[in-house]
């Protein structure tokens, strides 16, 4: 017998980089089934207009490459909301370019962002939910954590360091009690991939698809979450063919094209430079 889905009512549930795009979609979505939502941004007002549309949801700033300071904002959301049942790593940017003309500031800007925030912010929740044996944590990464797409080659790099991290603590946690996710979605509709086509035969989904999918993953716990579930599919598929085929496959779907096109699109311009001043030292919007 199937069990039966688990209730996110009252649980309490916190979202890095929760301000837009896939972290107000999933507020928004866990606040319907009754969870108690902490969005942590580094644009405290834009986490706050998110917040004040949901109910029992509070908006605190986070920078999430400020160690101590991450670990201080969920001392903040325990000591208002209770424990953490749920982390949900999102944060991340996505700058476009060659490696070959990326900065070193840039780099190192993901890598602080997208990798060393989510291996952060992993410890944290293990250590405050093994005592407790329950919780659940979600790494948000990409599809293009399990596959290498020109023109955003730290990004892949740091994406396929999240699943190879998500596998290793899974292990790790095994028989604890505490449930790990990642999430890999497709070209979602939010301003981190402004000016990016469509790839052939895959479209583009929605911040809300991957909500949905993150909600499903809570309420039935699995590891690999696919958006679409499609994409596990075609994975699974290239993985069995030689290298030499599998390229060629992402050829003919126009994948190994779609990011280098829209490096220097006029619609990237807004979110490459809100991006850019969320580095250390800059003058900072959100890095989410």
């Amino acid at each position: 017998m199937a069990r039966q889905p688990r209730s996110l009512a009252g649980k309490v549930v916190v979202i890095t980089g929760g301000g837009r795009g896939i972290g107000a979609a999933t507020a928004s979505a866990l606040a319907r089934l009754g969870a108690r939502v902490a969005i942590g941004d580094l644009d405290l007002d834009v986490a706050k207009k998110t917040a004040e549309n949901l109910d029992d949801a509070v908006a605190l700033p986070l920078d999430v490459t400020d160690r101590a300071g991450f670990t201080a904002f969920l001392d903040e959301v325990e000591k208002q909301l209770g424990p953490i049942d749920v982390l949900i790593n999102n944060a991340g940017i996505m700058p476009i370019g060659l490696l070959e003309e990326e900065s070193d500031t840039a780099t190192r800007h993901q890598l602080e962002i997208n990798l060393h925030a989510v291996i952060h912010g992993t410890r944290e929740a293990v250590r405050r939910m093994r005592p407790r044996r329950d919780g659940h944590i979600v790494n948000i990464a990409s599809v293009a954590g399990k596959a290498g797409f020109p023109g955003i080659a730290t990004y892949c790099a740091t994406k396929h360091a999240v699943v190879g991290l998500s596998e290793a603590v899974r292990t790790e946690l095994r028989g604890s009690g505490v449930e790990l996710s990642v999430v890999m979605p497709s070209i979602v509709r939010t301003e981190l991939t402004a000016g990016v086509e469509d790839a052939r035969f895959v479209k583009s989904i929605t911040p809300e698809d991957v909500a949905g999918a993150i909600v499903a993953a809570l309420r039935r716990p699995r590891f690999e979450v696919f958006v679409p579930r499609s994409l596990g599919a075609i994975n699974r598929f290239t993985r069995l063919l030689p290298r030499a085929a599998g390229e060629g496959i992402a050829r003919l779907l126009k994948g190994d094209q779609v990011m280098v096109k829209a490096a220097h699109s006029a619609a990237r311009k807004d979110y490459e430079a809100r991006a850019a001043a969320s580095a250390p030292g800059a003058d900072r919007e959100t890095g989410a």
